[in-house]
């Protein structure tokens, strides 16, 4: 089984443009991740998917590994689908660009989800972790997961799900942390599929996977990463920084 890390690295950032070119210590975002990534020793191959000559050129020119992409697509999924079609792989992780420091910990759950599936059950494998805040848990831009006993996922949603109907029973909830790992022949065939009711509505392309039968495990994790977002972020990923060379 081959297995790849595909870092999706795009310029443009609503809340924080060119933060993945923003220096963290002595090197840029992008270029942190990536190392980091190598670093686990998970993977076969490590590749950074961008649509900026910008992040591809900084990336080459310290000899690492850079894919051009197109400028628009629909979904994360599309964009790493376009870059691995014609890389030798038989699972393809996405590791976050804006999250450089990569947790080994996290992803070798993704990785041995797939060594342990003599079935070759799982199209996707993704992380979860237990919230118990209340404005987390009703918060739409924090997506819930529930699963069946066997871990693989039942839903994805913006809303709370459980829906808590009898107030004495306190339901645990279940925050999705976007990191995926994919069978790479359920990625390409994802990009064939035409969006269904499910996936418009909550604006969730895992939805689309779960609606056409594909499986997704979900495995549970405590790992926080440390993702910028904005420069008051990029400020705390420094400061860490300082905390991990002293």
């Amino acid at each position: 089984m081959r297995t790849i890390a595909v870092i999706p690295a795009r310029y443009a950032a609503s809340r924080f443009p060119g933060k993945l070119m923003a220096s963290l210590g002595d090197e840029t975002v992008i270029w942190t991740t990536y190392e980091n990534t190598l670093k686990t020793e998970l993977f076969d191959d490590v590749f950074v998917v961008t649509d900026s000559e910008i992040i591809f050129d900084e990336i080459s020119r310290k000899s690492g590994k850079a894919i051009m992409s197109k400028m628009e697509h629909q979904t994360g999924s599309d964009r790493i689908a376009e870059a691995v079609e014609n890389l030798d792989c038989d699972i393809v992780v996405n590791v976050q660009g804006d999250e450089p420091f990569v947790n080994k910990e996290a992803l070798q759950k993704l990785v041995e989800a797939y060594e342990n599936d003599l079935n070759k059950e799982i199209s996707l494998a993704t992380l979860a972790q237990e919230i118990t805040d209340d404005e987390d848990i009703q918060n739409p831009n924090s997506v819930k997961v529930n699963w069946d006993i066997h871990n693989f996922a039942l839903y994805f949603s913006r809303s709370p799900i459980p829906y808590p109907r009898e107030t004495e029973f306190r339901a645990k909830y279940y925050q999705h942390i976007g990191i995926y790992a994919y069978r790479k022949s359920a990625l390409l065939n994802f990009t064939k599929l035409p969006m269904l009711q499910n996936e418009k509505a909550e604006k969730l392309e895992q939805l689309r996977y779960l609606e056409y039968g594909m499986k997704i495990k979900v495995l549970e994790t405590s790992f926080m990463g440390i993702g910028i977002d904005t420069p008051q972020d990029l400020e705390k990923a420094n400061a860490y920084l300082k905390q991990l060379n002293n």
